[in-house]
């Protein structure tokens, strides 16, 4: 349900292609199969979480952007990295954040 929500806010920002994984390994397979300009990601996935997932991301296919969308903003390891979103998502400060990695 969140994705879905996430998915309509970011097409409301301009980006048009989008992959959704519970798993790092998911995550990592459709970041090969389609180099995303922007990963957003919870810190808890259905299996292993959304900091593992960015880890495996960024070193099979280099730095892309980050926003983590979650109700566990504390639980994110370098946060000046990466821009993080709290949950219940405002669409404002979804936009500030995907404007800030962006840069």
């Amino acid at each position: 349900m969140i994705a879905l929500e996430l998915e309509a806010l970011l097409g409301d920002l301009g980006f048009r292609s989008f992959d959704i994984a519970d798993c790092p390994q998911d995550a990592l397979a459709c970041a090969r199969s389609t180099r995303p300009d922007l990963i957003t990601a919870d810190f808890r996935l259905l299996s292993g979480t959304g900091v593992e997932a960015v880890e495996m991301i960024t070193e099979a296919v280099g730095e892309i952007p980050v926003v983590f969308v979650t109700g566990n903003p504390t639980m994110i390891p370098g946060t000046s990295t990466f821009a993080v979103v709290d949950k219940p998502i405002s669409p404002s400060a979804l936009a500030a954040a995907c404007a800030r990695v962006r840069k």
